[in-house]
């Protein structure tokens, strides 16, 4: 999948090294911040969590995201390292705890954009595909399993062009790299998908797959708080060959 609220793995096909972001450069991808968290804006290619072998992560800038609190904030749940967008960070830890347990039951609502190879014939559509793990040496790698976990994405067609469907998806479930797979055993891959589609070990193009919008429930007084990560840079040529407008 793409998301998951209790782990956070991405083992698939190297990609270009991406450095630590600074204070200032995490700073400046903040979406949104109240007292309870921050959305901020995940680039692609950077782990959020910093793997058995090291190397640059998000979590590392964390620090530069306290805004005066006496803590760095923490992740609310996961993005795969090759997704981006809308990443949930909790302030303090009731928050975060509030927070997790929203993702847990799926209270709260995540689109994401996503340009695949070919794409379907009809404009929307439900995928119910249970899940299960690949293998053991694969680690988290999925693969469709009757006796798998309930699996199930909704999709939508926001356009076409050159081969290409840009998507939306929303995943009524979160299972590890669903949307992914669900696209891939559909006959549609992702574009750069190098585990579960033809993208490549190494280069362009890069995972087109970004978590645009995401809707959170926190208070029970307010309306939930809705928030917009923009297109990323690497996605906007093929999402305007399918008939992006730019916003």
């Amino acid at each position: 999948m793409n998301e998951s609220h209790n782990q956070s793995i991405d083992i698939g096909g190297a990609s270009p090294e991406v450095p630590d972001l600074t204070a200032e450069e995490i700073q400046a991808r903040v979406l949104h911040r109240d007292g309870l968290m921050l959305v901020i804006d995940k680039p692609c290619g950077l782990p959020v969590h910093r793997g058995p072998k090291g190397g640059a992560n998000l979590e590392t800038s964390f620090d530069g995201l306290r805004f005066g609190l006496p803590r760095p904030p923490v992740l609310a749940h996961r993005l795969d390292k090759d997704t981006s967008g809308c990443l949930v960070l909790g302030r303090h830890r009731k928050a975060t705890a509030s927070l997790g347990l929203l993702f847990k039951h799926g209270k709260i609502g995540k689109t994401y954009w996503a340009v695949v190879e070919g794409g379907p014939a009809e404009d929307e559509g439900t995928i119910d595909m249970a899940l299960g793990r690949l293998n053991v040496e694969r680690g988290w790698w999925q693969k469709p399993d009757p006796d798998g976990q309930k699996a199930v994405t909704n999709w939508k067609v926001r356009g076409r062009g050159n081969g290409l469907a840009w998507l939306e998806l929303e995943p009524v479930t979160g299972r590890t790299h669903q949307l992914r797979v669900h696209t891939s055993a559909t006959g549609w891959p992702i574009v750069g998908d190098n585990i579960y589609g033809n993208g490549p070990r190494f280069g362009e193009p890069r995972l087109h797959l970004h978590s645009r919008e995401i809707v959170i429930p926190i208070s029970r007084s307010k309306e939930p708080v809705r928030v917009v990560a923009p297109a990323p840079e690497h996605m906007r040529e093929r999402l305007r060959a399918c008939g992006w407008n730019g916003e």
